[in-house]
């Protein structure tokens, strides 16, 4: 059967598309996922519905298992938890709806992708959500599929509270809406988890619209390549259950996240030219951009033991967060820092405990990090992961930020707010804190992931050797080719990319129905 629309990857783009594009009755569309598929919301597995123990969901049987080069001083590849179901990461992310600064998107902009500043890219995240503490206003949506809302203070666990206050004691602004264009301070975050349940884009998106006798969706689908007849796309090759086959599409959109889209369009024949020989792929287009520009948010855990007793495992492990940046920065906004729970997915993979003492920890993560990383095939399996280098911290005013970003948080951790809350610090230790040189030691043997993978196929002018896509996100050079995800943004936003990806998806569906 041919589709009007083929989409790879049922994630926070896919679903959105999905969704949008079969208003249209008479647009066939067939959305294709990798992992399995639950219709039934009363037969989701656990660790996709309850958002609260958000280890679980990031490390458990819906998780791809990529593994990734952090830093050089690491001896052990980290754990890159992206989502294996419908719904992609959005069903096993930590549900911070959270929104970049404007300049973010201005800057994308002034690269060369106008159609993606900020006043053009407001009315998409103001459709996609319905903020039920904000309803409705200038900067907030009242009618959208993603309901969102912060933990008010009488919600707050001890640590939160205290986190919160001290803050505030140290001089940072009260911030009550993190997805305000001014946004600086400590905060409350915007989540969407309502009452302990994760508000994935399959759940908000897709579910609803199921019904459709023009939307057609698969799980469990493995995506081996796309078809060209020439320089178009035309369909694509998959398996599942063990049977391969074909599907022809009008138009094809790869919306499956900054890991996987690039390591479908490389084994497609589409991507630097010399890697694809090397592997014996045809080469359609050489589009030396692939996979290049591989940006996240490095991340570093600041461990403590706690007094009294464990909050539980459904506890909520994230409530408020600190968005700032040092004295004599040139950009606003492009450090996080946020008390969090052991049942946080921001608590790195390799941090066990075998004590049942409270732990809990402050995550510090860069916003606007000056190094990137890159993604090379490392097969032309597509069971295979592509090799994965982020190069964490290589840059040194990203180091020197790093330093500053973890010192804050010390400080924050001797307030007197802490006493009767933090019974002793466990990493990084003093010797790690006694010179610049030893926590720049300490940060790259400890740098991880913020779960913000992006950039790997990033839009941009034509006479950008590196830009994937336009600004239309079509791939440059390739007719019926749309690449639609988190891999598109130029350089990551200032802020968790779920909310982001989501408005992409949502400004994109626009533009097919409008055939641009």
């Amino acid at each position: 059967m041919k589709y009007d629309v083929v989409i790879i990857g049922a994630g926070a783009a896919g679903c959105v598309l999905a969704a949008r594009l079969s208003e249209d009755p008479g647009r066939s569309v067939l959305l294709l996922e990798a992992g399995p598929d639950y219709p039934d919301f009363d037969q989701l597995p656990l660790d996709l519905k309850e958002g609260n123990n958000m280890w679980r969901s990031a490390y458990g049987p819906h998780n791809w298992g990529y593994t990734a080069t952090a830093t050089p001083l690491q001896a052990e590849p980290v754990q890159i938890p992206r989502g294996r179901a419908i719904g992609g990461s959005t069903s096993i992310n930590g549900q911070v709806l959270f929104r970049g600064v404007p300049e973010d998107y201005d800057n994308w902009a002034e690269w060369g992708n106008d159609e993606w500043a900020f006043t053009k890219v407001l009315p998409y995240f103001r459709k996609l959500e319905t903020d039920l503490d904000f309803p409705g206003d200038d900067f907030h949506g009242g009618s959208g599929p993603i309901p969102v809302r912060r933990y008010q203070r009488g919600e707050w666990l001890p640590h939160a509270t205290a986190f919160y206050d001290a803050c505030v004691d140290l001089g940072f602004p009260q911030d009550p809406d993190q997805n305000h264009p001014d946004s600086n301070g400590i905060a409350a975050r915007p989540l969407n988890n309502i009452n302990g349940v994760r508000m994935s884009t399959a759940i908000t998106y897709l579910n609803p619209v199921r019904h459709r006798l023009n939307l057609t969706t698969r799980g469990n689908v493995t995506v081996h390549r796309i078809i060209f007849e020439g320089q178009r796309a035309v369909g694509v090759a998959a398996e599942s259950g063990g049977e391969s086959f074909t599907v022809e599409g009008d138009q094809i959109v790869v919306s499956s996240g900054a890991i996987a889209t690039p390591q479908t369009l490389m084994l497609s024949g589409v991507g630097p030219a010399d890697q694809l020989r090397s592997f014996g792929i045809p080469v359609v287009q050489d589009t030396p951009g692939v996979g290049e520009n591989l940006r996240d948010h490095p991340a570093v855990f600041t461990l403590f033991r706690a007094s009294g007793a464990a909050p539980d495992d459904l506890a909520p492990s994230i409530q408020v967060g600190l968005r700032f940046s040092l004295e004599g920065s040139p950009t606003r906004a492009d450090i996080q820092l946020a008390p969090i729970l052991m049942n946080s997915e921001h608590r790195p993979a390799s941090v066990t405990i075998e004590s049942e003492d409270f732990h809990f920890g402050f995550s510090a993560a860069l916003q606007n990090a000056v190094s990137a990383g890159r993604l090379r095939l490392a097969s032309t399996d597509p069971h295979v992961q592509p090799d994965l280098n982020y190069d964490y911290l290589s840059d040194p005013y990203d180091r020197e930020r790093m330093r500053g970003a973890v010192r804050l948080g010390l400080r924050i951790s001797d307030h007197p707010l802490f006493r009767d809350i933090i019974a002793e610090r466990l990493n990084p230790t003093d010797a790690d804190l006694a010179s610049d040189a030893a926590l720049d030691n300490w940060l790259l043997r400890n740098a991880c992931t913020q779960h913000h993978s992006s950039g790997t196929c990033k839009m941009g002018l034509a006479t950008d050797p590196m830009a994937v896509v336009d600004q239309y996100c079509k791939v440059h050079g390739l007719e019926g080719l749309r690449v639609v995800d988190a891999s598109v943004m130029p350089d990551v936003i200032r802020a968790n990319t779920n909310a982001t990806t989501i408005m992409i998806a949502e400004k994109v569906a626009d533009w097919m129905r409008e055939g641009k």
